[in-house]
């Protein structure tokens, strides 16, 4: 990964949430350049305990999620940029702010809210219900539900090619567990389009292919004993760590109940 934020990128996401985590782990990890731009303003931070997410039998702080999947993409490789995308531009509409120094590959223009213009081949949107930012993107359809939503197919893709929706602006259930599936999901739909190899993320044990004569599947390892025992080692110290304390930022509440 680049480390520069504003360099060119494989793939963005806009929004921070669990849709948008989730598929920044899956692009990151596979390879793809990838950066998270967010505000911060995820939702789930008003959740006081989150008791339907997988894995966790009593629940788990919602902000604390957020926290672990942020790392997780972070670990993966995604870079992450503190800021609200403003709008996003495809590079040869023909449109003054897609700029004329775009390499060839680079689909779109993402600019920020401060001043920040990161060129890409891939965008995942995955803010929930906000869609100004899309506006004027020839292919993209907004449906009123109510809230705003992306018009996607079965896989988070939007009319134009390379540009997806995840999540709850996907017309995904208010569950946070669907949401992050889907962000998965959608990620996956990415790697497949850009023809990035990918079988499915899965560390084997040793010999688990060779030993059966076939290759290693793109996406996959084999590790030994060794190497597994250092692993888990690693993620019960993390999960010792992280989980030490409670989390310690204020619980979060609707806007309309801030003083």
């Amino acid at each position: 990964m680049s480390g520069d934020p504003t360099a060119d990128r494989d793939a963005v996401v806009v929004g921070g949430g669990v849709a948008g985590l989730s598929a920044a782990v899956f692009t990151a990890r596979q390879g793809l350049d990838t950066l998270v731009v967010d505000a911060g303003e995820s939702i789930l931070r008003r959740n006081a305990h989150l008791e339907n997410f997988p894995g966790f039998p009593l629940g788990v702080d919602a902000r604390r999620l957020l926290d672990l999947l942020a790392e997780q993409a972070e670990t993966a490789g995604a870079d992450r940029l503190d800021a609200r995308v403003t709008r996003v531009a495809v590079v040869d509409s023909g449109d003054g702010d897609a700029g004329g120094d775009d390499p060839d590959d680079a689909r779109f223009a993402v600019t920020t809210d401060g001043g920040d213009r990161v060129r890409t081949r891939h965008v995942v949107a995955a803010t929930k219900n906000e869609v100004g930012y899309l506006d004027g993107i020839e292919g993209v359809g907004v449906l009123d539900r109510g809230k705003a939503h992306v018009d996607v197919d079965e896989r988070g893709r939007t009319g134009v090619d390379g540009l997806y929706a995840a999540g709850r602006l996907a017309e995904k259930p208010h569950q946070a567990a669907v949401c992050a599936g889907h962000g998965a999901e959608v990620a996956v739909a990415l790697l497949e389009d850009d023809d990035a190899p990918f079988y499915h993320d899965w560390v084997a044990p040793e010999g688990y292919f060779t030993d059966r004569g076939r290759e290693v599947p793109p996406g996959c390892e084999e590790i030994n004993a060794d190497e597994r025992r250092e692993r888990e080692a690693a993620s019960l110290d993390a999960t010792r760590e992280r989980f030490a304390e409670p989390h310690p930022d204020p619980q979060e509440t609707h806007p309309s109940l801030e003083e």
